[in-house]
C-alpha cells in the first residue's frame, strides 16, 4: 500500500503548487508541480513529490525544480520532471533523463480519411505488426558494426542518406535528428552490442505504432499550419533508444556514484547520482547520451520508412501519393544545452527533461521555418482506449517551465497491478468494443498498458493549456494499435 505524501504544498495559482526549499535542509531551490487539485491528490500517493523535492539538491540547479501534470514516480527524477542546471557550475544526472534515452514520439500525416481506412484497419494493423519488428527481443538487422558508429554520430541523417526517408523528415525532427556532441567512443562495447541489432525496431513496454483519426479540431488556424483536418488519418510512432540507451544509463550511473565521492556531492537519493557537467565524467556521459539520442532518432526514422511501405502496399499506392509526411518528432527523455532567462539574465542551462516535452513558443530560432511563427508542435500520446493530442508550445512556457510541457497521460498504477486487475485478452476485447483493433508482441503488453493504468490525457492537456505552457490544436482518436 502506497503512503500519502505529507510534505508542505502552497498553491501558487490555479495550476501550480510549490514545495518550499525550507522543506528539507539542503534544498537549493523551491520545487513546483503543474497540476490541479484532483491531480495533486493523485501525486501525493507514492514517492513522486519526494523525488521532486530531492531534485532541488542538485548542485547548480536553477529555480525551480519542477514536474508536469503527468507526474509519477521514476528513477531519480519523477517521470514528468524538469530540472535546469547552470552549464558552468551545475551537474548532469542520468536519473534526470532516464534509462530510455530519447524515448520520443512522432506523428506522420496522411491524406487518407476515416472512411477509407476503417474498413481496412485490421489488415493494416496486421501488416504493421508483421513488418515492423517489435517487442523485448526484436531485431532489425539494418546495419553492421562498421556503420554503427555513423548511426550514433549522424542519427536520423544516416537513416535518410541510407534510403530510409526523405530530406524534409530531418527538418521536422527536433535537433534535425542529431545532437552534434555525440561521440560513440564514450559508449561501452556492451551498449554497442545491445543496440546494433535493434535499429529499426519498436521495443516493448509503452512503445507503440498507432493509427489514429483527427476527431476534433480545437484551433483551426494552427491545425491548418500543421496540416491537420477533421477525419484525417495519421500514424503515431512512440519508441526510443532500446537496449543501447538502457546500457549507457546503467554504465554511467556507476560512474556517477563514484563522482559523488570525488566531487563531494551530498544528495538525499543515490538515484540522483551526478557529476559536474564540465567534469570529465559529466562530459563523457553527455556525449554518450547524445549518441543514444541519435540512435533513437535514427530508429524512429527507420520505423517510419517501414510503416510508409506498409501503408503503400495496403492501399496499393506510394507514400508520396498517400501524403505520408512528418508533422514533427519530439523527445521526452533527454538533456539539452539551451539558453533561458533566469533572474532577468540569459543563461546557458543544461535542461533535463524526463517524461517532459520541449514546448518552445512562437519565434524561437530552433524551430523549423514552417512552424516558427506559431510555435513548436507538441505530440502527446494518451492511452490506446481514449485519445491523444497535438498541442503547440507557448511563450509562457519559456517563462514558467524552461520551455517544457507534458509528455503523455502518466501512469496511475504499476504494470504489476495492471496485470493483476485484468488479462490482455480482456483488454483486447474491451478495446474492440470501443472500436480499436490491437495487436501486441507479448502476452502481457495489453494488460500492462490498459487504459485504466493511465491518467486521462484530456485532463493533463487541459492543465497545460490553463497554465499557459502549451495550447490545444487537435485531438486524435485511436483506430488500431501495435504494442511492443
Amino acid at each position: 500500500m502506497s503512503t500519502l505524501w505529507q510534505g508542505p504544498l502552497a498553491q501558487i495559482d490555479e495550476c501550480r503548487w510549490r514545495i518550499s526549499k525550507t522543506y528539507k535542509s539542503g534544498m537549493l531551490t523551491d520545487a513546483v508541480v503543474f497540476t490541479n487539485q484532483a491531480g495533486l491528490e493523485v501525486a501525493r500517493e507514492g514517492e513522486a513529490l519526494e523525488q521532486l523535492a530531492n531534485c532541488a539538491f542538485l548542485p547548480g540547479i536553477i529555480s525551480p525544480a519542477m514536474a508536469m501534470p503527468d507526474i509519477h514516480a521514476g528513477y531519480g527524477f519523477p517521470i514528468g520532471g524538469v530540472g535546469a542546471t547552470d552549464v558552468a557550475s551545475g551537474v548532469i544526472s542520468p536519473g534526470g533523463i532516464g534509462f530510455d534515452i530519447n524515448c520520443g514520439v512522432r506523428l506522420v500525416r496522411t491524406n487518407l480519411e476515416l472512411g477509407e481506412v476503417a474498413p481496412r484497419i485490421k489488415s493494416l494493423i496486421d501488416r504493421l505488426y508483421r513488418e515492423v519488428p517489435s517487442g523485448l527481443g526484436s531485431k532489425g538487422k539494418l546495419v553492421g558494426e562498421n556503420q554503427f558508429h555513423r548511426v550514433l554520430r549522424e542519427g536520423a541523417r544516416w537513416a535518410v542518406e541510407s534510403g530510409y526517408g526523405e530530406e524534409e523528415d530531418l527538418e521536422f525532427t527536433e535537433e534535425g535528428g542529431a545532437m552534434g556532441a555525440a561521440d560513440p567512443l564514450a559508449v561501452s562495447s556492451r551498449a554497442l552490442v545491445r543496440g546494433m541489432p535493434q535499429l529499426g525496431t519498436m521495443g516493448s513496454g509503452n512503445h507503440f505504432l498507432e493509427v489514429q483519426v483527427v476527431d476534433k479540431i480545437v484551433n483551426p488556424e494552427l491545425a491548418e499550419v500543421f496540416g491537420l483536418y477533421l477525419g484525417q488519418v495519421v500514424l503515431m510512432i512512440h519508441t526510443g533508444s532500446r537496449g543501447l540507451g538502457h546500457q549507457i544509463c546503467t554504465d554511467y550511473l556507476a560512474t556517477m556514484i563514484e563522482a559523488l565521492k570525488k566531487y563531494r556531492i551530498d544528495l538525499p537519493d543515490r538515484q540522483l547520482a551526478c557529476a559536474p557537467l564540465a567534469s570529465p565524467e559529466g562530459q563523457a556521459y553527455f556525449v554518450a547520451m547524445a549518441s543514444a539520442a541519435n540512435f533513437a532518432w535514427a530508429n524512429r526514422q527507420c520505423i517510419t520508412h517501414r510503416a510508409r511501405e506498409v501503408f503503400a502496399r495496403e492501399f496499393r499506392s506510394t507514400p508520396r501519393k498517400l501524403g505520408m509526411t512528418l508533422l514533427y518528432d519530439v523527445s521526452h527523455n533527454i538533456a539539452k544545452i539551451e539558453e533561458h532567462i533566469s533572474g532577468g539574465v540569459a543563461k546557458r542551462l543544461c535542461v533535463h527533461r524526463k517524461g517532459a516535452t520541449r514546448a518552445f513558443g512562437p519565434g524561437h530560432p530552433d524551430l523549423p521555418p514552417a512552424y516558427r511563427k506559431v510555435g513548436q508542435p507538441v505530440i502527446v500520446p494518451g492511452d490506446m482506449g481514449r485519445n491523444s493530442w497535438v498541442l503547440v508550445g507557448a511563450n509562457r512556457a519559456m517563462e514558467l517551465s524552461f520551455g517544457s510541457t507534458c509528455h503523455g497521460a502518466g501512469r496511475i498504477i504499476s504494470r504489476k497491478e495492471a496485470l493483476r486487475r485484468q488479462s490482455s485478452s480482456q483488454v483486447r476485447e474491451a478495446l474492440a468494443q470501443a472500436g480499436v483493433y490491437a495487436r501486441s508482441a507479448s502476452r502481457s503488453a495489453l494488460a500492462e498498458e490498459a487504459p485504466e493504468a493511465y491518467k486521462n490525457v484530456n485532463e493533463i492537456v487541459e492543465i497545460c493549456q490553463r497554465a499557459g505552457i502549451s495550447r490545444k490544436v487537435a485531438r486524435l482518436r485511436p483506430l488500431g494499435v501495435v504494442k511492443g
